[in-house]
């Protein structure tokens, strides 16, 4: 899943819940669901730069193997 998808499902499941909520009187703030949808934002991209990373153990150590098979600067 990539970033916008996440973004958009967090857009659309608050889209949902506002729906839900205004008949009986209860309004939700587009300042509040914009900041939701930038914290998911910044969230997914945090998350894909650490996963696309070589920062935890197994990940030095799968890049020192494809640094052996010239795979790998």
């Amino acid at each position: 899943m990539d970033k916008a998808s996440v973004v958009r499902m967090v857009l659309a499941i608050l889209a949902a819940v506002k729906l839900v909520l205004q008949p009986f009187g209860i309004e939700i703030p587009q300042d509040l669901i914009d900041s939701i949808a930038d914290l998911a934002a910044a969230v997914v991209v945090v998350w894909t730069a650490f996963k696309n990373n070589y920062l935890t153990k197994k990940g030095l150590a799968q890049k020192e193997v494809l640094k052996k098979e010239g795979l790998a600067k």
